[in-house]
This record gives structure tokens, sequence and C-alpha cells, in this order.
């Protein structure tokens, strides 16, 4: 069962987050071939940009593991979340992002949450790098979907997975994640 884990940095966090890297690395090094996506969320599109979250996606046997995962994980130990999402991630594209290999030069890339309960939409766009429904941990209720995409602006990516209804959607910057030699 694979589980989508967004942790959302809080205000002030960041020092801290910079100073426990090795630490995250270290503990995801012990789930690399359970990972289907990870990366953080940025403020920006430039260099200049900073953290702002942290989101993993990963395989992994039930909720208890996925809990287990989630709240060791170094960051969330230290406090450098404000909250954390974590649901079921049902893969409707079947893939990781290691298997996205349509990028487009000069656009960025994103994270998109849309929480609301209705059916999933097909994936319509080849500009998805990952695509799912986000479900409770029980798997029952439908909360939303999520996708990483790639989309020349915020708007555009937004536009790849409304919300609809009375649900909402947030967008985030997203870079591909890992130890800065394995991205």
């Amino acid at each position: 069962m694979e589980y989508l884990v967004y942790g959302r940095d809080r205000p002030g966090a960041f020092e801290l987050k910079m100073s426990l890297n090795d630490e995250h690395w270290a503990f995801m090094d012990g789930y690399q071939e359970l990972l289907v996506a990870r990366g953080p969320t940025l403020s920006g599109a430039d260099d200049e940009a900073l953290p702002t979250g942290s989101l993993h996606i990963v395989n992994l046997p039930d909720v208890e593991a996925a809990r287990a995962f989630a709240f060791a994980e170094p960051y969330y130990r230290a406090g450098v979340f404000e909250s954390v999402l974590l649901c079921r991630f049902a893969n409707l594209l079947d893939r990781t992002r290691w298997d996205f290999t349509e990028a487009v030069d000069n656009y960025g890339r994103f994270l998109v949450i849309a929480m609301a309960e209705t059916d999933p939409a097909p994936a319509t766009s080849r500009h998805m790098v990952v695509y799912g429904e986000l479900l409770a941990l029980d798997g029952e209720a439908r909360l939303g979907r999520a996708a990483i995409v790639e989309a020349p602006d915020l708007g555009a990516a937004a536009m790849m997975l409304p919300a609809g209804g009375h649900g909402r959607t947030e967008v985030h910057h997203w870079r591909f994640g890992g130890r800065p030699d394995q991205r």
C-alpha cells in the first residue's frame, strides 16, 4: 500500500531543518527501495527559494508502518513540521517519479493537493509525474487527489487538478528530492 506523507514546515524552522539534513537522508536511505516520490516544496521557483515542506510517497505494508515512517522521521521528531498530512495513496498512474521521462524545458514542477470527496478524474496530461487518489488511512473514505506535475506556472498546475465542489486546491513549487548526488 502506498501512503502520502506531506510535512508542512512551521515558520522559522529553516535553520533547524538544514541542521538535520544528514540525519533525514540517513533515515530515508532505509526506505530508498520503497519510495514512489520524494522532494521538498519550496517558497518559489528561483534559486533563492526556501523549503516550505517535505513530501514523500512510500510503499509500506500497513498503517502502523506508515505512522512509524511519518512520525519517526527526524524533521518531525525535532519539531520542524507545523502539520503532517498522512493519507493512503492510490497511485492512478502506477509509476514512480523515477519512471517519469517526459520533462519539458522551462516548465516548473509542482505538488498539487485537491481536497474534495469527488471521484478522481482520469489523468489527461503527459505532464503528470505522479498522480493518485487520497484516501483515509483505512482506505474507505475519499479525501481528495494529489499529483506532482510539470507546468509553466502555479495557475496552470492548479488547473490540472481542480478540487471542484466545496473542496480546495493547494499548489506548491516542488523539486525532486534526495541526496544532492542522487537526484
